[in-house]
Protein backbone atom coordinates (compact mmCIF):
# COMPACT_ATOMS: atom_id res chain seq x y z
CA UNK A 1 0.00 0.00 0.00
CA UNK A 2 2.80 2.41 0.88
CA UNK A 3 4.68 1.65 -2.34
CA UNK A 4 1.63 2.20 -4.53
CA UNK A 5 0.69 5.46 -2.82
CA UNK A 6 4.13 7.05 -2.72
CA UNK A 7 3.12 9.57 -5.40
CA UNK A 8 -0.58 9.57 -4.58
CA UNK A 9 -2.93 11.58 -2.35
CA UNK A 10 -1.39 10.30 0.88
CA UNK A 11 1.93 11.99 0.15
CA UNK A 12 0.13 15.25 -0.63
CA UNK A 13 -1.79 15.03 2.63
CA UNK A 14 1.42 14.28 4.54
CA UNK A 15 3.09 17.37 3.06
CA UNK A 16 0.09 19.51 3.98
CA UNK A 17 0.09 18.27 7.58
CA UNK A 18 3.85 18.79 7.90
CA UNK A 19 3.50 22.34 6.59
CA UNK A 20 0.66 23.10 9.01
CA UNK A 21 2.75 21.84 11.90
CA UNK A 22 5.79 23.85 10.76
CA UNK A 23 7.82 20.68 10.24
CA UNK A 24 8.38 20.92 6.50
CA UNK A 25 12.05 21.61 5.78
CA UNK A 26 12.70 25.10 4.47
CA UNK A 27 15.58 27.07 3.04
CA UNK A 28 16.95 30.25 4.59
CA UNK A 29 14.56 32.20 2.35
CA UNK A 30 11.57 30.28 3.75
CA UNK A 31 10.82 28.22 0.65
CA UNK A 32 10.38 24.41 0.89
CA UNK A 33 13.39 22.36 -0.15
CA UNK A 34 12.96 20.37 -3.33
CA UNK A 35 14.82 17.06 -3.60
CA UNK A 36 17.75 16.88 -6.00
CA UNK A 37 16.95 14.16 -8.52
CA UNK A 38 20.30 14.21 -10.32
CA UNK A 39 23.85 14.25 -9.00
CA UNK A 40 25.52 17.62 -9.51
CA UNK A 41 28.97 18.14 -10.92
CA UNK A 42 31.21 21.09 -10.16
CA UNK A 43 33.88 22.76 -12.25
CA UNK A 44 35.73 26.05 -12.70
CA UNK A 45 34.55 26.86 -16.19
CA UNK A 46 33.55 30.53 -16.55
CA UNK A 47 29.88 31.18 -15.86
CA UNK A 48 27.85 34.30 -16.70
CA UNK A 49 26.80 36.53 -13.81
CA UNK A 50 23.01 36.57 -13.31
CA UNK A 51 22.96 40.38 -12.99
CA UNK A 52 24.98 43.27 -14.48
CA UNK A 53 28.61 42.73 -13.53
CA UNK A 54 31.21 45.41 -12.89
CA UNK A 55 34.03 43.41 -11.28
CA UNK A 56 35.65 40.32 -12.77
CA UNK A 57 38.46 39.87 -10.22
CA UNK A 58 39.40 40.92 -6.72
CA UNK A 59 42.70 41.46 -4.90
CA UNK A 60 42.43 41.65 -1.11
CA UNK A 61 45.42 42.99 0.83
CA UNK A 62 44.46 41.65 4.23
CA UNK A 63 46.18 43.19 7.25
CA UNK A 64 45.56 40.62 9.97
CA UNK A 65 45.75 42.02 13.48
CA UNK A 66 43.87 45.28 13.08
CA UNK A 67 45.52 48.45 11.70
CA UNK A 68 44.94 51.49 13.88
CA UNK A 69 42.38 53.67 12.12
CA UNK A 70 43.12 56.41 14.66
CA UNK A 71 46.73 56.68 13.50
CA UNK A 72 46.18 56.03 9.79
CA UNK A 73 42.77 56.94 8.38
CA UNK A 74 40.42 58.58 10.88
CA UNK A 75 41.69 61.94 12.20
CA UNK A 76 39.96 63.17 15.35
CA UNK A 77 40.80 66.65 16.72
CA UNK A 78 39.15 65.76 20.01
CA UNK A 79 41.68 62.98 20.61
CA UNK A 80 44.55 65.38 20.05
CA UNK A 81 42.93 67.94 22.32
CA UNK A 82 42.28 65.46 25.13
CA UNK A 83 45.47 63.41 24.81
CA UNK A 84 46.48 62.10 28.25
CA UNK A 85 43.12 62.82 29.86
CA UNK A 86 40.75 60.18 31.25
CA UNK A 87 38.17 58.72 28.90
CA UNK A 88 34.80 58.73 30.69
CA UNK A 89 32.64 57.11 28.00
CA UNK A 90 31.71 53.48 27.28
CA UNK A 91 34.70 51.37 26.20
CA UNK A 92 34.61 47.84 24.81
CA UNK A 93 37.87 46.26 25.94
CA UNK A 94 39.09 42.91 24.68
CA UNK A 95 41.80 42.67 27.34
CA UNK A 96 40.52 44.45 30.44
CA UNK A 97 43.48 43.30 32.54
CA UNK A 98 45.92 45.45 30.55
CA UNK A 99 43.48 48.25 29.84
CA UNK A 100 43.58 51.86 30.86
CA UNK A 101 41.31 54.86 30.30
CA UNK A 102 44.08 57.25 29.40
CA UNK A 103 43.29 58.81 26.02
CA UNK A 104 46.02 58.46 23.40
CA UNK A 105 45.72 60.73 20.42
CA UNK A 106 47.40 59.90 17.09
CA UNK A 107 51.19 60.08 17.26
CA UNK A 108 51.44 61.14 13.60
CA UNK A 109 50.13 64.12 11.65
CA UNK A 110 47.37 64.03 9.05
CA UNK A 111 47.13 66.05 5.86
CA UNK A 112 44.80 66.30 2.89
CA UNK A 113 45.56 64.45 -0.34
CA UNK A 114 44.43 64.67 -3.94
CA UNK A 115 41.64 66.71 -5.43
CA UNK A 116 39.21 64.93 -3.10
CA UNK A 117 41.05 66.29 -0.04
CA UNK A 118 40.93 63.04 1.94
CA UNK A 119 42.87 63.32 5.20
CA UNK A 120 45.42 60.54 5.71
CA UNK A 121 48.31 59.94 8.07
CA UNK A 122 51.90 60.80 7.24
CA UNK A 123 52.60 57.06 7.72
CA UNK A 124 50.94 56.27 4.37
CA UNK A 125 52.17 58.95 1.93
CA UNK A 126 52.00 56.68 -1.12
CA UNK A 127 48.41 55.69 -0.40
CA UNK A 128 47.82 59.43 -0.12
CA UNK A 129 49.02 59.74 -3.72
CA UNK A 130 46.14 57.51 -4.88
CA UNK A 131 43.50 59.17 -2.68
CA UNK A 132 41.56 60.17 -5.79
CA UNK A 133 41.24 56.49 -6.78
CA UNK A 134 39.92 55.02 -3.53
CA UNK A 135 36.84 54.94 -1.36
CA UNK A 136 37.81 55.20 2.30
CA UNK A 137 35.24 53.55 4.58
CA UNK A 138 35.50 55.00 8.09
CA UNK A 139 32.46 53.24 9.55
CA UNK A 140 33.15 49.50 9.46
CA UNK A 141 31.53 47.44 12.22
CA UNK A 142 31.44 43.76 13.15
CA UNK A 143 31.32 43.71 16.98
CA UNK A 144 33.26 40.40 16.97
CA UNK A 145 35.93 41.76 19.27
CA UNK A 146 38.69 39.19 18.91
CA UNK A 147 40.84 38.17 15.97
CA UNK A 148 39.38 34.79 15.06
CA UNK A 149 35.67 35.69 15.16
CA UNK A 150 36.35 39.09 13.56
CA UNK A 151 38.36 37.49 10.78
CA UNK A 152 35.70 34.85 10.15
CA UNK A 153 32.94 37.48 10.19
CA UNK A 154 34.62 39.65 7.58
CA UNK A 155 35.57 36.76 5.28
CA UNK A 156 32.82 34.17 5.77
CA UNK A 157 29.83 36.25 6.93
CA UNK A 158 29.64 34.73 10.44
CA UNK A 159 32.05 34.87 13.43
CA UNK A 160 32.51 31.08 13.48
CA UNK A 161 35.02 28.77 11.85
CA UNK A 162 34.42 26.18 9.15
CA UNK A 163 32.43 28.32 6.72
CA UNK A 164 33.40 29.05 3.08
CA UNK A 165 35.27 32.29 2.48
CA UNK A 166 34.35 34.96 -0.05
CA UNK A 167 36.79 33.73 -2.70
CA UNK A 168 35.31 30.23 -2.66
CA UNK A 169 31.80 31.64 -3.15
CA UNK A 170 32.97 33.68 -6.14
CA UNK A 171 34.43 30.56 -7.75
CA UNK A 172 31.27 28.61 -7.07
CA UNK A 173 29.14 31.30 -8.72
CA UNK A 174 31.36 32.45 -11.58
CA UNK A 175 34.10 29.89 -12.16
CA UNK A 176 37.39 31.14 -13.56
CA UNK A 177 38.53 32.95 -16.68
CA UNK A 178 41.65 30.79 -16.75
CA UNK A 179 41.94 27.02 -16.79
CA UNK A 180 45.76 27.08 -16.65
CA UNK A 181 46.22 28.71 -13.23
CA UNK A 182 44.56 28.33 -9.84
CA UNK A 183 41.36 30.39 -9.84
CA UNK A 184 41.90 31.49 -6.23
CA UNK A 185 45.41 32.26 -5.00
CA UNK A 186 46.72 33.08 -1.51
CA UNK A 187 50.10 34.86 -1.48
CA UNK A 188 51.77 34.43 1.91
CA UNK A 189 54.59 36.20 3.73
CA UNK A 190 58.12 34.67 3.81
CA UNK A 191 58.22 35.23 7.59
CA UNK A 192 55.33 32.86 8.18
CA UNK A 193 51.70 32.02 7.50
CA UNK A 194 48.88 34.32 8.58
CA UNK A 195 46.90 33.64 11.72
CA UNK A 196 44.70 30.50 11.28
CA UNK A 197 46.72 29.68 8.14
CA UNK A 198 44.71 27.75 5.54
CA UNK A 199 41.37 28.65 7.15
CA UNK A 200 41.81 32.02 5.46
CA UNK A 201 41.25 30.33 2.07
CA UNK A 202 38.92 27.58 3.24
CA UNK A 203 36.11 26.22 1.04
CA UNK A 204 34.10 25.08 4.09
CA UNK A 205 31.13 22.97 3.00
CA UNK A 206 31.50 23.94 -0.64
CA UNK A 207 33.11 21.35 -2.92
CA UNK A 208 36.88 21.10 -2.56
CA UNK A 209 37.45 22.46 -6.06
CA UNK A 210 36.62 25.94 -4.72
CA UNK A 211 39.37 26.00 -2.10
CA UNK A 212 42.11 28.60 -2.45
CA UNK A 213 45.64 27.61 -3.48
CA UNK A 214 48.50 28.81 -1.31
CA UNK A 215 51.53 29.94 -3.29
CA UNK A 216 54.93 29.86 -1.62
CA UNK A 217 56.44 33.27 -0.74
CA UNK A 218 59.77 32.48 -2.44
CA UNK A 219 61.03 30.49 -5.40
CA UNK A 220 59.98 27.90 -6.34
CA UNK A 221 56.52 29.33 -5.62
CA UNK A 222 54.92 26.05 -6.69
CA UNK A 223 56.86 22.82 -6.26
CA UNK A 224 57.40 20.20 -8.96
CA UNK A 225 56.35 22.21 -12.00
CA UNK A 226 58.94 20.37 -14.08
CA UNK A 227 58.36 16.73 -14.93
CA UNK A 228 61.31 14.33 -14.53
CA UNK A 229 63.49 14.32 -17.64
CA UNK A 230 62.40 10.81 -18.67
CA UNK A 231 58.71 11.85 -18.62
CA UNK A 232 58.89 15.17 -20.41
CA UNK A 233 57.15 15.72 -23.73
CA UNK A 234 55.12 12.99 -25.40
CA UNK A 235 55.82 10.44 -22.64
CA UNK A 236 54.16 12.62 -20.02
CA UNK A 237 51.23 13.46 -22.29
CA UNK A 238 50.56 9.75 -22.90
CA UNK A 239 50.78 8.93 -19.22
CA UNK A 240 48.41 11.72 -18.22
CA UNK A 241 45.91 10.72 -20.89
CA UNK A 242 46.04 7.12 -19.68
CA UNK A 243 45.46 8.18 -16.05
CA UNK A 244 42.65 10.51 -17.03
CA UNK A 245 40.73 7.65 -18.68
CA UNK A 246 41.08 5.48 -15.56
CA UNK A 247 40.01 8.32 -13.28
CA UNK A 248 37.02 9.16 -15.44
CA UNK A 249 35.86 5.55 -15.43
CA UNK A 250 36.19 5.49 -11.64
CA UNK A 251 34.20 8.73 -11.37
CA UNK A 252 31.48 7.32 -13.62
CA UNK A 253 31.13 4.43 -11.18
CA UNK A 254 30.92 6.88 -8.24
CA UNK A 255 28.78 9.83 -9.35
CA UNK A 256 28.52 12.81 -7.03
CA UNK A 257 31.92 12.25 -5.40
CA UNK A 258 32.90 15.91 -5.14
CA UNK A 259 36.30 15.27 -3.57
CA UNK A 260 37.18 12.88 -6.38
CA UNK A 261 36.14 15.44 -8.98
CA UNK A 262 38.20 18.08 -7.22
CA UNK A 263 41.25 15.80 -7.10
CA UNK A 264 40.98 15.07 -10.81
CA UNK A 265 40.60 18.76 -11.59
CA UNK A 266 43.64 19.51 -9.42
CA UNK A 267 45.78 16.98 -11.29
CA UNK A 268 44.65 18.39 -14.62
CA UNK A 269 45.45 21.91 -13.49
CA UNK A 270 48.88 20.82 -12.27
CA UNK A 271 49.75 19.59 -15.75
CA UNK A 272 48.58 22.79 -17.42
CA UNK A 273 50.42 24.95 -14.88
CA UNK A 274 53.81 23.61 -15.92
CA UNK A 275 54.04 26.43 -18.45
CA UNK A 276 51.44 28.97 -17.30
CA UNK A 277 52.54 29.22 -13.66
CA UNK A 278 56.19 29.74 -14.49
CA UNK A 279 55.27 32.68 -16.64
CA UNK A 280 52.75 34.18 -14.18
CA UNK A 281 55.11 34.13 -11.18
CA UNK A 282 58.22 35.25 -13.09
CA UNK A 283 58.62 39.02 -12.70
CA UNK A 284 62.06 39.14 -14.35
CA UNK A 285 60.58 40.44 -17.60
CA UNK A 286 58.87 43.38 -15.91
CA UNK A 287 60.43 46.75 -16.67
CA UNK A 288 62.87 48.44 -14.32
CA UNK A 289 60.39 51.28 -13.88
CA UNK A 290 57.60 48.90 -12.86
CA UNK A 291 59.76 47.12 -10.32
CA UNK A 292 60.85 50.44 -8.84
CA UNK A 293 57.23 51.61 -8.60
CA UNK A 294 56.43 48.54 -6.46
CA UNK A 295 59.54 49.05 -4.31
CA UNK A 296 61.22 45.83 -5.40
CA UNK A 297 64.54 47.69 -5.56
CA UNK A 298 64.44 48.31 -1.79
CA UNK A 299 64.79 45.69 0.93
CA UNK A 300 61.94 46.90 3.15
CA UNK A 301 59.34 46.81 0.34
CA UNK A 302 60.77 44.02 -1.83
CA UNK A 303 58.74 41.12 -0.43
CA UNK A 304 55.36 42.81 -0.33
CA UNK A 305 56.02 44.62 -3.59
CA UNK A 306 56.81 41.33 -5.34
CA UNK A 307 53.55 39.79 -4.16
CA UNK A 308 51.55 42.84 -5.26
CA UNK A 309 53.18 42.68 -8.68
CA UNK A 310 52.45 38.96 -8.96
CA UNK A 311 48.83 39.70 -8.03
CA UNK A 312 48.58 42.09 -10.96
CA UNK A 313 50.09 39.47 -13.29
CA UNK A 314 47.57 36.89 -12.06
CA UNK A 315 44.64 39.24 -12.70
CA UNK A 316 45.95 39.82 -16.22
CA UNK A 317 45.82 36.07 -16.77
CA UNK A 318 42.25 35.57 -15.57
CA UNK A 319 42.64 34.59 -11.92
CA UNK A 320 39.42 35.43 -10.09
CA UNK A 321 40.44 36.07 -6.45
CA UNK A 322 43.80 36.83 -4.87
CA UNK A 323 44.68 37.42 -1.22
CA UNK A 324 47.96 38.99 -0.10
CA UNK A 325 48.77 38.21 3.53
CA UNK A 326 51.19 39.48 6.14
CA UNK A 327 52.63 37.02 8.66
CA UNK A 328 50.76 36.03 11.80
CA UNK A 329 48.71 38.97 13.04
CA UNK A 330 51.46 41.51 12.57
CA UNK A 331 49.13 44.53 12.76
CA UNK A 332 48.03 43.59 16.29
CA UNK A 333 49.72 46.44 18.15
CA UNK A 334 48.81 45.97 21.80
CA UNK A 335 52.30 47.25 22.62
CA UNK A 336 55.18 49.18 21.03
CA UNK A 337 52.85 50.77 18.49
CA UNK A 338 55.13 53.79 18.15
CA UNK A 339 57.73 51.61 16.43
CA UNK A 340 55.74 48.67 15.09
CA UNK A 341 53.10 50.63 13.18
CA UNK A 342 55.61 52.70 11.14
CA UNK A 343 57.53 49.49 10.36
CA UNK A 344 54.41 47.81 8.96
CA UNK A 345 53.43 50.88 6.97
CA UNK A 346 56.86 51.15 5.36
CA UNK A 347 56.52 47.59 4.11
CA UNK A 348 53.11 47.93 2.46
CA UNK A 349 52.43 51.61 1.70
CA UNK A 350 54.38 51.91 -1.53
CA UNK A 351 53.50 48.49 -3.00
CA UNK A 352 49.78 48.87 -2.21
CA UNK A 353 49.62 52.24 -3.97
CA UNK A 354 51.64 50.88 -6.89
CA UNK A 355 49.16 48.04 -7.37
CA UNK A 356 46.24 50.45 -7.79
CA UNK A 357 48.26 52.74 -10.07
CA UNK A 358 49.52 49.83 -12.19
CA UNK A 359 46.08 48.30 -12.64
CA UNK A 360 44.69 51.65 -13.71
CA UNK A 361 47.35 52.35 -16.31
CA UNK A 362 46.77 48.90 -17.82
CA UNK A 363 43.00 49.37 -18.00
CA UNK A 364 42.31 46.70 -15.36
CA UNK A 365 41.18 48.76 -12.38
CA UNK A 366 37.60 49.25 -13.57
CA UNK A 367 37.07 45.48 -13.55
CA UNK A 368 39.21 44.64 -10.48
CA UNK A 369 38.28 45.31 -6.85
CA UNK A 370 41.32 46.21 -4.78
CA UNK A 371 40.71 45.95 -1.04
CA UNK A 372 42.98 47.03 1.84
CA UNK A 373 42.09 46.44 5.47
CA UNK A 374 42.10 44.19 8.49
CA UNK A 375 39.49 42.51 10.64
CA UNK A 376 39.36 45.34 13.21
CA UNK A 377 40.77 48.67 14.33
CA UNK A 378 42.09 49.95 17.67
CA UNK A 379 40.82 51.79 20.76
CA UNK A 380 41.43 55.48 21.55
CA UNK A 381 43.05 54.69 24.92
CA UNK A 382 46.42 53.34 26.00
CA UNK A 383 47.11 49.69 26.58
CA UNK A 384 50.41 48.80 28.27
CA UNK A 385 52.32 45.55 28.00
CA UNK A 386 55.22 46.52 30.27
CA UNK A 387 53.57 48.76 32.86
CA UNK A 388 52.72 52.44 33.03
CA UNK A 389 56.32 53.59 33.41
CA UNK A 390 57.53 52.43 29.99
CA UNK A 391 56.03 54.85 27.50
CA UNK A 392 57.78 53.27 24.52
CA UNK A 393 55.74 50.11 25.15
CA UNK A 394 52.31 51.69 24.77
CA UNK A 395 49.77 50.16 22.41
CA UNK A 396 46.06 49.96 21.66
CA UNK A 397 43.48 47.23 22.31
CA UNK A 398 41.01 45.86 19.74
CA UNK A 399 38.08 47.82 18.33
CA UNK A 400 35.53 46.22 16.01
CA UNK A 401 32.78 48.78 16.66
CA UNK A 402 34.19 51.44 14.36
CA UNK A 403 37.22 50.96 12.09
CA UNK A 404 38.49 51.84 8.61
CA UNK A 405 39.43 50.15 5.37
CA UNK A 406 39.66 51.26 1.75
CA UNK A 407 38.68 49.91 -1.63
CA UNK A 408 39.40 50.89 -5.23
CA UNK A 409 38.15 49.94 -8.69
CA UNK A 410 35.53 47.36 -9.59
CA UNK A 411 32.62 49.81 -9.64
CA UNK A 412 33.35 51.53 -6.32
CA UNK A 413 33.50 55.31 -6.13
CA UNK A 414 36.85 57.07 -6.37
CA UNK A 415 38.04 59.97 -4.25
CA UNK A 416 35.28 59.30 -1.75
CA UNK A 417 35.01 59.05 2.06
CA UNK A 418 32.09 57.12 3.48
CA UNK A 419 30.72 57.09 7.02
CA UNK A 420 32.07 58.37 10.31
CA UNK A 421 32.88 57.31 13.84
CA UNK A 422 32.20 59.28 17.01
CA UNK A 423 34.60 62.01 18.13
CA UNK A 424 36.90 59.40 19.70
CA UNK A 425 36.94 56.97 16.73
CA UNK A 426 35.42 54.19 18.81
CA UNK A 427 31.88 53.61 17.53
CA UNK A 428 30.69 53.94 13.94
CA UNK A 429 27.81 56.43 14.03
CA UNK A 430 27.16 57.49 10.41
CA UNK A 431 26.78 55.31 7.34
CA UNK A 432 27.56 52.15 9.30
CA UNK A 433 28.86 49.29 7.13
CA UNK A 434 28.45 45.96 8.89
CA UNK A 435 30.65 43.08 7.79
CA UNK A 436 27.69 41.42 6.09
CA UNK A 437 26.85 44.66 4.24
CA UNK A 438 30.40 44.72 2.92
CA UNK A 439 30.15 41.15 1.64
CA UNK A 440 26.74 41.81 0.05
CA UNK A 441 28.20 44.85 -1.70
CA UNK A 442 31.19 42.93 -3.07
CA UNK A 443 28.88 40.21 -4.43
CA UNK A 444 26.78 42.91 -6.07
CA UNK A 445 29.81 44.22 -7.97
CA UNK A 446 30.35 40.70 -9.34
CA UNK A 447 26.75 40.61 -10.58
CA UNK A 448 25.53 38.38 -7.75
CA UNK A 449 22.61 38.69 -5.32
CA UNK A 450 23.58 37.84 -1.74
CA UNK A 451 20.06 36.52 -1.06
CA UNK A 452 20.23 34.08 -3.97
CA UNK A 453 23.80 32.77 -3.86
CA UNK A 454 23.49 29.53 -1.88
CA UNK A 455 24.62 25.92 -1.60
CA UNK A 456 22.67 22.96 -0.26
CA UNK A 457 24.21 21.26 2.77
CA UNK A 458 21.91 18.45 3.83
CA UNK A 459 18.49 19.93 4.64
CA UNK A 460 19.86 23.48 4.77
CA UNK A 461 20.91 26.07 2.25
CA UNK A 462 24.16 27.78 3.15
CA UNK A 463 24.81 31.39 2.13
CA UNK A 464 27.76 33.74 2.49
CA UNK A 465 25.40 36.46 3.74
CA UNK A 466 22.65 35.01 5.92
CA UNK A 467 21.58 38.11 7.85
CA UNK A 468 18.13 39.32 6.78
CA UNK A 469 19.11 42.92 7.49
CA UNK A 470 22.14 42.85 5.16
CA UNK A 471 22.09 45.44 2.40
CA UNK A 472 24.12 46.51 -0.62
CA UNK A 473 25.77 49.79 0.40
CA UNK A 474 24.97 51.71 -2.77
CA UNK A 475 26.49 54.90 -1.34
CA UNK A 476 29.87 53.27 -2.04
CA UNK A 477 29.13 52.54 -5.69
CA UNK A 478 29.36 54.52 -8.91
Amino acid sequence: MLQSSAFGLSSVAASLLLKQDGLLAKTLSGNPIKPELEAKTYDLLPKPAPYPQQAKAMISMFMLGGPSQIDLFDPKPELIKRNGQTFDGDLKFDNAAQASREIMGPAWKFKRHGQCGTELSELVPHIGEIADEITLIRSMHSAANNHLPANFALNTGQPVRGRPVLGSWLLKALGSETQDLPAYVALTDPRGLPLIAKENWNNGKLPSIYQGTMVRPSEPRIFNLDAPSHLQGAAQASQLSFLERFNQEHLNDHPGENDLEARMASYGLAARMQLAAKDAFDISKESKETKKMYGIDEKVTRSYGTRCLIARRLVERGVRFIQIFCNGQSWDHHGSILKALPDRCREIDRPAAALVRDLKQRGLLDSTIVHWGGEMGRLPVIQFREGLTKRDKVGRDHNTYGFSMWVAGGGFKSGHVHGATDEFSHYAVEGIVHHYDWLATVLNRFGLNHKELSFRVGPRELRLVEQDEARVVRELLV
